[in-house]
């Protein structure tokens, strides 16, 4: 089983980023990962797309295509996903009916020092990945407080902890569950 790790959070030392090498830690034995890195990526255009794509485009695209399945973490701007993010998933959900993102299951966390846990940012992920064509798992899990919850890399709420597990045993079982 491989799964790809996106982070929505450019940032060096991100919670967002953090939560996701975490989430990742609750993955079974033999799963691999692979880090899926959007920060170079063009913004998208559909004219660039055509004929020969740029090389940071193919290799994403290739990156979530090898991909059983992914788990994508993101912080809340403005209440909404991160705008390189938004463009991430734009490249991969073309070309229509060949995407790379098509039919792919995907494990969504958010992460804030708000209490309300980058909610907004979590359900707008949902709505762009389900016109994109993947299949996000319903609900998620939003780490309110994050800068409280994970400590060196660490969740250190056991509830948390336990939902954030669940989480990956769901998309563990739905990349199972996915036709060959």
């Amino acid at each position: 089983m491989r799964i790809l790790l996106v982070s929505g959070s450019l940032r060096a030392g991100s919670w967002t980023t953090a939560l996701l090498h975490a989430a990742a830690g609750c993955l079974p034995q033999g799963a691999t990962t692979a880090v899926g890195l959007i920060a170079d990526l063009p913004a998208y255009n559909e004219d660039l797309d055509q004929g020969d794509p740029p090389a940071e485009a193919v290799r994403w695209r290739a990156a979530v295509s090898a991909a059983d399945g992914l788990i994508v973490a993101t912080p809340e701007y403005n209440g909404a996903v991160p705008g390189g993010l938004k463009n991430a998933l734009d490249w991969a959900s073309r070309p229509r009916g060949a995407a790379s993102l098509a039919d792919k299951p995907v494990a969504l966390l958010s992460a804030s020092p708000s209490p309300r846990g980058g909610a907004w940012a979590r359900e707008n992920l949902q709505r762009v990945l389900e016109v994109a064509g993947a299949r996000p798992l319903p609900g998620g899990v939003g780490v309110g407080q994050v800068n409280q919850v994970l400590v060196d890399g660490r969740i250190t709420d056991p509830s948390v902890e336990a939902e954030v597990a669940a989480l990956v045993t769901q998309l563990v079982d739905s990349v199972g569950a996915s036709p060959a």
